[in-house]
């Protein structure tokens, strides 16, 4: 009975030491992931500004989490100024190589499970010149933390932009088949991130409520558009500037926010206050109502060159052949630098969801004393698809002029 009490004993200190331990390990991961979930806000807001400077009253569609994980794998063989640049542009300040990575991981895990309901592939590739090697630490890191598919290619064949296009067109299920057109005598590697996302609304809309009404243009001329209808409770937010509604996908692990700015204010004003202290305390006021909500069906593509958005956020080091420092990839001649950062997109937004598949309709209580709020998106509004557990903006963008 003594020994039973002395093995009780011991046990029961040898599981709260590990408690303990777990719970430091949960503390500092938290820590870390909390640093790295403002990193990614900042980081999207400020590369958003830069875009749409340069692309005003044209529809926008990025995914700042795509771009972020793919200049992360690059970061890892960054060196001196060259990484020292990478780190302000990404909003790195205060957080390790090791911190950073870790912190992709765990993105990475979150994101490929989520509910059935919605389907999120998230695929990193490296594709490497035949013949050439790279500093193995930094093909390691690319393997084990961004879980990275590494193929060695010859970049002269006149079908290895084939080769690489048909794996993006694999991830992306088809809907991006072409992101290289042709690769220069000169390219030694591609790394490459696709993401593919398809989600059904939790409440779909009934087509026969689709209707052609004015869609209001940035010029402002108007046009005739199908603007999907349906009245149901939502997570809602309004103040003097814009409305703001939050669509969930599936059980609501991911929702789209549709920012739709007061018909005085426009875009233009909104993208003023658009800011991660402003988001989120925005995110902290939406709360349940029932809205009357007309939302416009729309399809985009879209595809840009991020070389000098990238340029302007202070990474212009990077592109410089002379001085760029990517000695972590390679130690020994030739240096490289980065000759080419293109982003495509698409998107397709109609009654079922987000990337057209078969839902579920769920109807929920309403209480009958509730005055219901009008939101019709007939004009320019700015919309993100989140994450909602750890607020990683998958996707944002503007549509000016929807089509279909």
């Amino acid at each position: 009975t003594i020994l039973k009490r002395i093995v009780k004993h011991i046990l029961k200190r040898i599981i709260r030491f590990f408690q303990f331990l777990l719970h430091l390990n949960f503390n500092t991961i938290k820590q870390v992931c909390i640093c790295a979930g403002k990193s990614r806000l900042s980081f999207a807001f400020q590369l958003f500004s830069e875009i749409q400077k340069s692309q005003s009253n044209k529809n926008i569609f990025i995914s700042p989490s795509s771009i972020a994980i793919a200049l992360s794998m690059t970061y890892n063989g960054a060196e001196g100024k060259t990484r020292d640049a990478m780190t302000k542009a990404l909003n790195f300040q205060g957080m390790s190589l090791e911190e950073v990575n870790q912190a992709n991981k765990e993105l990475g895990i979150l994101l490929n499970s989520l509910n059935p309901d919605i389907k999120l592939d998230i695929a990193n590739s490296i594709w490497t010149k035949k013949g050439m090697s790279f500093e193995p630490t930094f093909m390691q890191r690319n393997q084990n933390f961004y879980q990275s598919k590494v193929s060695q290619i010859d970049f002269e064949h006149p079908r290895s932009p084939e080769i690489i296009n048909n794996w993006v067109n694999d991830i992306t299920k088809g809907k991006i088949d072409k992101i290289i057109e042709k690769l220069e005598p000169n390219t030694v590697m591609v790394l490459l991130n696709a993401i593919y996302f398809q989600g059904n609304w939790e409440q779909e809309f009934a087509e026969y409520s689709t209707k052609e009404q004015p869609f209001y243009l940035p010029n402002g001329t108007k046009k005739q558009h199908p603007i999907m209808f349906q009245s149901s409770r939502y997570l809602y937010y309004e103040d003097e500037e814009f409305q703001a509604v939050s669509l969930p996908y599936g059980e609501g692990g991911v929702s789209m926010y549709i920012f739709l700015p007061k018909e005085k204010v426009g875009l233009d004003r909104f993208y003023q206050i658009l800011n991660e202290e402003n988001w989120e305390n925005w995110m902290l006021q939406f709360d349940y109502c029932k809205v009357n909500l007309g939302l416009p069906k729309f399809k985009t593509e879209y595809e840009i060159t991020l070389n000098d958005a990238l340029k302007s956020l202070g990474m212009e080091i990077a592109f410089n052949k002379n001085n760029a420092d990517f000695s972590g990839m390679r130690p020994i001649p030739p240096e490289l630098y980065i000759d080419e950062i293109k982003h495509k997109t698409f998107v397709e937004v109609n009654e079922a969801g987000t990337e057209a598949g078969a839902a579920t309709s769920i109807t929920m209580g309403v209480r009958s004393a509730e005055i219901p709020v009008d939101m019709l998106v007939d004009r320019p509004f700015f919309l993100t698809i989140t994450e909602n557990d750890s607020g990683t903006i998958l996707f944002m963008g503007e549509i000016t002029n929807p089509e279909t």
